[in-house]
């Protein structure tokens, strides 16, 4: 496969529910290319069909019409080579903080030895900060910790893409500065395609190499994509004070309050063209609005 080629392909996703009123369409005509170790993040309203997409990319939710390209090969279910972390881990209480990550690891590398096994999921539990608890069980751990067991069962799979359901929204905001940093050194290592649905846009444009914006629904469509300009690797204290910030954080907040209903055709926008957005009259007065 070519390296120019995208990792993951999205065409014309769409997904439709039976409904006593008839078919119920939540996402259509979502089309959106990743590039090879890309970090992009989805934002929209509640209900709008970000974690429907994140579900059919996934396979754990099929796909009404539309395919999903990646790397290079059609996916219609789910598989080892998508790596998942749900807004909560979903351990097993039973077993210890080791072995639910074993688990994973035991599936897709049984033809490693015992010995490699083992040491792959130390290794990631490590790099969590998870080092010492690896004994411990669920019930054992505070939200934040069993967070970080999801996050070293995901990467120790070794995937060929992350996929992030708001997996930082019930922690608090110490916990998801701690956590979103621990995500961004794991990434950073390793440069897995990740795509993220969030709320946050904070979070968003902090994390990501560009934020797609989706469409209120029912029938929720690509919106806007915005393109973040920060080099890595990114110092929270620097892009926080960067004037960039708060421009790319308006233009969000714009989007979210005043444009977020409309289906025109999807634009991205850069540093550059961000300057000449704002710079509108009408653009200015909605992010005054917001």
């Amino acid at each position: 496969m070519s390296e120019r080629a995208p990792a993951l392909e999205l065409f014309r996703l769409q997904k439709t529910y039976p409904s006593p009123k008839g078919p119920a369409v939540i996402v259509k005509d979502f089309s959106l290319n990743l590039k090879r170790g890309e970090f992009v993040t989805l934002i929209g309203h509640s209900g709008c069909g970000k974690s429907t997409v994140l579900s059919m990319v996934a396979g754990l939710t099929s796909v009404t019409d539309g395919g999903i390209i990646l790397e290079g090969r059609e996916s219609t279910g789910p598989g080892p080579d998508r790596g998942i972390v749900f807004q909560s881990p979903c351990l097993l209480p039973w077993m210890s903080v080791f072995d639910n990550v074993m688990l994973g690891v035991e599936q897709v590398y049984f033809t490693a030895s015992k010995t490699e096994r083992r040491e792959l999921a130390e290794y990631y539990l490590s790099v969590v900060g998870l080092g010492d608890a690896m004994k411990k069980y669920p019930g054992e751990l505070s939200q934040g910790m069993r967070q970080r067991v999801g996050i070293a069962r995901a990467f120790a799979l070794q995937p060929k893409m992350l996929l992030l359901d708001e997996p930082f929204g019930m922690l608090d905001a110490l916990t998801k500065i701690e956590l979103q940093q621990v995500l961004l050194d794991l990434w950073r290592r390793n440069r897995l395609t990740t795509l993220m649905v969030t709320h946050d846009v904070n979070e968003a444009i902090y994390l990501s190499d560009r934020v797609v914006m989706m469409t209120n629904g029912p029938e929720a469509t690509l919106g806007e994509i915005l393109e973040i300009d920060f080099p890595r690797p990114r110092k929270r204290e620097m892009v926080l004070n960067d004037p960039l910030f708060t421009a790319y954080r308006d233009h969000l907040v714009s989007y979210l309050t005043e444009r977020s209903h409309q289906r025109n055709e999807p634009k991205t926008y850069t540093k550059e063209n961000l300057l000449t957005f704002t710079s509108d009259p009408v653009a200015k007065d909605h992010t005054a609005a917001a």
